[in-house]
């Protein structure tokens, strides 16, 4: 099995990255947090990898740390968490934040994330609340994810960021994502954001 891997970004797409090592590109699946810290294409990068392999189908998905590659598999080890379901939750808090909500029991919280109804979001909890405590994290980051607030509005900056690492122009970027903000209201997370902006600008190149 692919247990990491070391090339350099050839393509990134909303959900993806093709890394090229020695000629050969492979396909990794990635959250979108993770999306708007790769390096530009043409940079070199590591990621650390897992090979999910079913009857029609060899998938890798990749993690920036090894915090994000544990959490991932405890998320998958919940009933009815694929591998892409666990990337869209991964997708909505950064580590921190989410192994915070889990801990805390914020099922409120956790249905913000697109693609996380009720029910799964009490799965999460009653199925993790103590699994993710043994998660090894940067203590000023737990500190930082345990006492502040949600700020719904900081997602911003991390999407216009995403969208400038897809190769879209700052202005363009922020433009979207006002109107997306609009649209949304100031409550929207960082996945949804990203999703609408995207489609949005995507819509403008057509």
């Amino acid at each position: 099995m692919i247990a990491s891997l070391r090339g350099t970004v050839a393509e990134k797409g909303p959900s993806e990255v093709v890394v090229d090592v020695g000629g050969v590109g492979y396909r990794v699946f990635v959250s979108l947090l993770t999306l708007t810290r790769l390096p530009d294409e043409g940079q070199a990068v590591r990621l650390r990898v897992r090979t999910v392999v079913r009857e029609d189908a060899l998938d890798l998905f990749g993690f920036l740390s090894a915090q994000e590659e544990e959490l991932f598999l405890m998320l998958t080890s919940v009933s009815h968490v694929g591998p892409r379901l666990a990337l869209s939750v991964m997708s909505g808090l950064e580590v921190p934040e989410l192994v915070t909500a889990i801990g805390r029991g914020e099922v409120a919280r956790l249905t913000k994330i697109h693609g996380v109804g009720k029910k799964t979001a009490e799965r999460l909890v009653l199925e993790l609340r103590d699994k993710v405590k043994s998660l090894v994290l940067p203590a000023h980051a737990v500190q930082a994810a345990a006492t502040a607030a949600p700020a719904p509005t900081a997602a911003s900056a991390d999407v216009v960021s995403g969208l400038v690492n897809l190769g879209f122009k700052p202005p363009q970027a922020e433009k979207a994502v006002e109107a997306a903000v609009e649209r949304l209201g100031m409550e929207a997370g960082f996945e949804l954001l990203f999703r609408e902006s995207l489609k949005a600008l995507r819509g403008a190149k057509a």
